[in-house]
């Protein structure tokens, strides 16, 4: 099988505001499915988290090295045949459409809840660099999916994890089990 004639790996993306279970989401899939775990936050600059630490929101140009980190590392790791599982905000469909673009199967994984149940999440949590006084721009900032983005599955995140886990994986495995080679997104 030449290298053009390989299947296309995976590319989960587990997105929504900050405080759905993004990170632990995208961990429980990457362990479920042996697929690589990475969180879009770790490749924030020191800049961009100071500056969220301080209660301001990203823009998009501070947005921007952040996602071309993110989807050169994303190359590389499709290069290698590497799936992925991405914990990921997806605020913007722009910037959704950049992950598309990659080498990939592709689908994400929308988490969505009420206000007050993620601010609740996001105040338990300790060693953070974001604030909840930031939840109101992301939920501003989000941009729901689009009737045309269908490699989009909705996620009710306010049921306990192991439901909203199970869920997921019952998905994850409907799509791994695809066997063309046909985009998903």
């Amino acid at each position: 099988m030449t290298k053009s004639s390989q299947p296309l790996p995976y590319l989960f993306i587990v997105m929504g505001v900050s405080g759905t279970g993004k990170s632990s989401l995208a961990k429980q899939i990457s362990d479920e499915f042996s697929l690589v775990f990475i969180d879009a936050d770790d490749f924030h600059s020191a800049e961009a988290k100071k500056h969220m630490a301080a209660n301001k929101p990203l823009t998009d140009e501070m947005r921007s090295p952040w996602l071309s980190s993110i989807t050169d590392h994303l190359v590389l790791l499709s290069q290698q045949g590497q799936s992925i599982a991405l914990a990921y905000s997806g605020l913007k469909s722009v910037h959704r459409n950049l992950f598309r673009d990659l080498p990939f199967y592709c689908h994400f994984f929308y988490l969505i809840a009420n206000k007050n149940v993620i601010a609740n999440r996001i105040s338990q949590r300790k060693n953070h660099f974001f604030s909840s006084d930031l939840l109101d721009s992301q939920f501003e900032a989000m941009e729901p999916p689009l009737l045309s983005e269908l490699d989009v599955s909705t996620i009710n995140i306010e049921r306990p994890f192991v439901l909203v886990s199970d869920e997921i994986n019952k998905l994850t495995k409907q799509i791994t089990r695809k066997k063309n080679n046909a985009k998903i997104c």
